[in-house]
C-alpha cells in the first residue's frame, strides 16, 4: 500500500471517528438528565415572585398552588414563606411586581365543602389546607403537595395548552371538587363568570375579569376521568338550579361516590377563544388518561430546551445556572390554540394564524437580555413573537408595551419591542413583512405619549411637565438608537439622521457639575432640591431607582456617556464610587424594587444590569470579573430566596445565564457582548443544528477570576467582547484565568468593545 492510500484510508478514519463522537455527543447531550439540576422553588421567597408549579417551556398553561394572598411578595399567587394552598390554578405570571391571573381554581376536598376562602389563621372554616414543604415536590412539568386538611395528595402536570390533575384522596366515599370562577390574585377581579355540566364527565365555561389585563377572557372545558355523580352550582355562595349557571363569582361542587384506586384525574384545557376551543386542545394535546406518560413528557421537553446550553462547573452552578435557564422559558407564553385560534388586543378572534402567537411580554424588563439570549437559544421562536408584536400594532395602533393576555397595560417606561425588532433584523431575522416591521416602530417611535411630543421636536422632557422625564427619555434614547440601526440597515438615510440625533438627546440631561443625570424643568434649571440618592417619588425623575442608578442608563453609547464625564478617570472615579457609596437618605425607606444592593448599584432592578460592565470600554475590564463575583456569590443562591430581586419574567435570570458563561449584551441591538468573568469552566451553546460556540475557561476557579489571554479557533484573540456572529457560526473561545487582573487583557483602545 503506498503513502498515499495510506493518507486516504487514515483521513477516512478520523472522518468516521469524528462523525461517531458528533452523534455520541448528541444523544448524550439528549439524554442528559439537565432538570435535575433545577429547583423550581429558588427565587420562590423573598421578593423573587416566581411561579412554582408545571408547565411546559413557553406553555399557556402554568398550573400551580395558590397560597393566602399575603401582599406584595405573594404576586405569583406562591410564596415559600406560606404553609396555606386554596387551590391550583391554570394561569400565573412569574417575577412581576402586580399580580394578576390565577384562574380556574380546582381544590379536591374531603368532607364538608366550604365556599369561602380559608384565611391563613383559619382553615377550619373556609376552603383550602395547610400544608409542609416535606410533602411537598416541584420539578420540571411536575408539582405534587399532600394537603394536611383533607388528607389528599394532589400531582400536576401539563402540555402546552392543558393542565392535568390528579387527586388520590384517603378515603374512598365522600370525595369531591371543589372549581372557583370567583377572585384571582392581587388586582384580579371577575366580571362575568360561566359553568355549564355537558355530559356525565365534562364541565366547560368561561371567567371574564379586570385585573393588570383590563378586559381579560379565559374559556375552559374540563374532563374528569370518573363519572360525576352530582354537581351543585353557586353565584359566590348563592345556589345556582341546574347544570349551568352565569353570574360573577360562580363556582361549582363536583361530588363522586365511587373512586376506582381512589383517584380522580382531571384534564383542563384552556382557550382565548372558546370552550370548544379549550376542548379541541385537550383532545390534540392529552387525548389519554396517562398521567405518568404526559409527566414524561414533560420532562422530555424541558430536557430538550436545557440541553441547548451545557455547561460544567461546581455543583451550585450547575443549580443555579439550569435552574435559571429553566426560568427564562415561562414567558413570552403561547396565546394561541392548537387550530391556531387567538383573540387579538382589539377582542376580535383571529382563526387559523400561520404563526404561534405570543402573550406575556414584560418589555422594559427583557429587552435587555433574555430577547438576546433567545436570538441564541430559540431561533425557532424569534420570527414569530415579531409576528405577534406586529399583530399587535395592527390591533392597537403601536407595538405592546407590556402585554397580557391580549390587553395592552401600557406598564414601565420606553417602547421596547422596538429594540427586539432591530436586534432580530441586526441578526438576520427576518421571516416576516420587514416593511410592516419597520413602519411599526417608526410609528410607535413618533407617538406623543408621556413626553414623546417633546421628543419629536429634539427637545429635552421637562420634569415639570412630565412625570419620571428622566427615566422616560434614556429609556426611549436606547429605543431611537433602535430604530436609527434598522433605518441604516435599510437605507434610510433621513430617518438614520432623525433617530441618531433624538438618541443623543440623552446628554441633556447630564448636569457637569454634579455629574449625574437630572431632571430639567420648562425654563432649563435643574430641579431642585436635588438628592442623588433619593429614589421614593415616582411622579418625579426616575423609574425604580434614583440618580446614581440611573445615569448610567447609556448602554447604547458608553463612549459618550464617557465623554460626558471630560475624561477616562473621571467616569471610572464615578463608577467606583457607585459600587462603594452606602449612605441612605435619612428617614427615608428604600423601595423593594431596589434590592441586591453592592453600595448603590441594585442587582434586583434591571435599568442596572449592564452596569459592572462599562468598566470594559474604559480598558478596566478586571473590575467588571471582581463585581461578577461578588454578585454571584451575594445574590444567586441555591435557596428559596435564591434571588434579590423579581424574577420579571425571566431577566433577572438571563442576566445570571449570560454571565455565568463569561459574557453579557451590554448594548441590546448591535450583537456585542462584553467579557467578564465566567463562573462556568465549561459551556458550550448549540445555536442550531450542527452549529455549537464551546467556551472553555482554563485554570478557573474561585480565585483565578480574571482574564489573562484569550484564544479563539486556536488563535490569539485580544478583544474584551465577542460578536454574535462568532457564537452562531460555532467555534470555540478559550479564556486562560488568573488571580490577577491581566495589565494588557482588554486595555487598548482597539481592543474595547464596540
Amino acid at each position: 500500500m503506498n503513502k498515499k492510500h495510506k493518507h486516504v484510508i487514515v483521513l477516512l478514519i478520523m472522518l468516521v471517528n469524528l462523525s461517531v463522537f458528533a452523534q455520541e455527543s448528541k444523544i448524550k447531550r439528549h439524554h442528559a438528565d439537565y432538570t435535575s439540576y433545577v429547583n423550581p422553588l429558588i427565587g420562590s421567597a423573598g421578593h423573587g415572585h416566581v411561579f412554582v408549579g408545571a408547565n411546559v417551556p413557553f406553555g399557556a398553561v402554568q398550573l400551580g398552588p395558590v397560597n393566602v394572598f399575603e401582599g406584595w411578595d405573594w404576586c405569583s399567587g406562591y410564596n415559600y414563606a406560606s404553609n396555606t394552598i386554596l387551590g391550583f390554578t391554570h394561569t400565573h405570571l412569574s417575577g412581576t411586581g402586580i399580580g394578576d391571573l390565577n384562574d380556574i381554581l380546582l381544590l379536591p376536598v374531603s368532607g364538608k365543602v366550604a365556599l369561602t376562602r380559608g384565611t391563613k389563621e383559619d382553615m377550619v372554616n373556609g376552603y383550602g389546607s395547610y400544608f409542609s414543604h416535606q410533602n411537598e415536590v416541584s420539578k420540571p412539568g411536575y408539582y405534587s403537595v399532600l394537603l394536611d386538611k383533607y388528607k389528599i395528595k394532589a400531582e400536576l402536570t401539563t402540555s402546552e395548552r392543558v393542565g392535568f390533575h390528579k387527586y388520590t384522596f384517603d378515603s374512598a366515599t365522600d370525595s369531591h371538587v371543589l372549581l372557583d370562577l370567583a377572585d384571582g390574585i392581587g388586582w384580579d377581579k371577575p366580571v362575568k363568570t360561566f359553568i355549564k355540566k355537558i355530559n356525565e364527565k365534562t364541565l366547560i365555561g368561561y371567567r371574564y375579569s379586570k385585573g393588570w389585563a383590563t378586559d381579560q377572557r379565559i374559556y375552559f372545558a374540563m374532563e374528569f376521568s370518573e363519572p360525576i355523580a352530582a354537581l351543585t352550582l353557586y353565584d359566590s355562595i348563592a345556589p345556582v338550579k341546574g347544570n349551568e349557571g352565569e353570574g360573577l363569582k360562580m363556582k361549582a361542587v363536583v361530588d363522586f361516590t365511587r373512586l376506582k384506586n381512589k383517584q380522580v384525574l382531571v384534564k383542563v384545557g384552556i382557550s382565548p377563544v372558546s370552550y370548544e376551543n379549550a376542548f379541541t386542545n385537550i383532545q390534540a394535546e392529552i387525548p389519554h388518561w396517562d398521567f405518568d406518560k404526559v409527566v414524561k413528557e414533560a420532562n422530555t421537553k424541558w430536557n430538550k430546551e436545557l440541553s441547548k446550553i451545557q455547561i460544567k462547573a461546581d455543583d451550585k452552578t450547575m443549580k443555579v445556572f439550569y435552574t435559571s435557564l429553566y426560568h427564562t422559558m415561562f414567558a413570552p407564553s403561547i396565546f394561541n390554540d392548537v387550530n391556531g385560534d387567538y383573540l387579538g388586543t382589539d377582542k376580535k378572534v383571529y382563526e387559523k394564524a400561520n404563526f404561534t402567537n405570543y402573550t406575556t411580554f414584560s418589555l422594559w424588563d427583557t429587552y435587555r437580555a433574555l430577547h438576546p439570549l433567545y436570538t441564541l437559544t430559540q431561533p425557532d421562536k424569534i420570527n414569530d413573537i415579531i409576528k405577534s408584536f406586529l399583530a399587535i400594532y395592527k390591533q392597537q395602533g403601536r407595538l405592546p408595551v407590556w402585554h397580557l393576555m391580549g390587553n395592552e397595560t401600557n406598564t414601565m417606561n420606553g417602547n421596547h419591542s422596538i429594540a427586539v425588532i432591530a436586534d432580530a433584523y441586526l441578526k438576520g431575522y427576518r421571516d416576516y413583512d420587514v416593511t410592516l416591521a419597520y413602519e411599526a416602530i417608526r410609528k410607535t417611535a413618533m407617538q406623543t405619549r408621556d413626553g414623546m411630543d417633546y421628543i419629536q421636536k429634539l427637545e429635552y422632557i421637562p420634569a415639570d411637565k412630565i412625570g419620571e422625564s428622566v427615566g422616560n427619555a434614556l429609556e426611549y434614547a436606547i429605543d431611537d438608537y433602535c430604530v436609527a440601526q434598522m433605518a441604516k440597515a435599510l437605507n434610510k438615510t433621513e430617518d438614520y439622521d432623525y433617530f441618531t440625533k433624538r438618541a443623543n438627546l440623552y446628554k441633556l440631561y447630564f448636569d457637569k457639575e454634579t455629574t449625574f443625570m437630572r431632571g430639567k424643568l420648562t425654563d432649563g434649571s435643574w430641579r431642585t432640591p436635588f438628592n442623588p440618592l433619593s429614589s421614593v417619588h415616582r411622579k418625579d425623575d426616575y423609574v425604580e431607582g434614583n440618580a446614581w442608578q440611573y445615569t448610567w442608563l447609556v448602554p447604547q453609547d458608553p463612549y459618550g456617556l464617557i465623554n460626558l464625564f471630560g475624561s477616562e478617570d473621571k467616569f471610572l472615579a464615578k463608577l467606583d464610587a457607585l459600587f462603594l457609596l452606602t449612605d441612605k437618605v435619612e428617614g427615608e425607606e428604600i423601595s423593594p424594587d431596589i434590592s441586591g444592593l453592592i453600595g448603590q448599584y441594585a442587582q434586583g432592578n434591571e435599568p442596572n444590569h449592564h452596569i459592572p460592565y462599562l468598566y470594559a470600554y474604559a480598558g478596566q475590564p478586571w473590575k467588571t470579573a471582581k463585581l461578577i463575583r461578588e454578585i454571584d456569590d451575594k445574590f444567586y443562591s441555591t435557596k428559596p430566596d435564591g434571588l434579590c430581586g423579581n424574577e420579571d419574567l425571566g431577566q433577572m435570570s438571563a442576566w445570571y445565564v449570560f454571565s455565568s458563561m463569561g459574557f453579557y449584551s451590554v448594548n441590546p441591538a448591535n450583537g456585542i457582548y462584553v467579557l467578564g468573568s465566567p463562573l462556568v469552566n465549561h459551556a458550550v451553546i448549540h445555536h442550531k443544528e450542527g452549529i455549537s460556540f464551546t467556551l472553555n475557561a482554563v485554570n478557573n476557579s474561585n480565585i483565578n477570576m480574571y482574564i489573562q489571554k484569550a484564544e479563539y479557533n486556536g488563535k490569539p484573540y485580544t478583544k474584551s467582547y465577542i460578536t454574535h456572529d462568532m457564537i452562531v457560526k460555532g467555534g470555540e473561545l478559550k479564556l486562560y484565568m488568573g488571580n490577577k487582573p491581566s495589565p494588557t487583557f482588554g486595555v487598548n483602545k482597539e481592543d474595547r468593545p464596540l
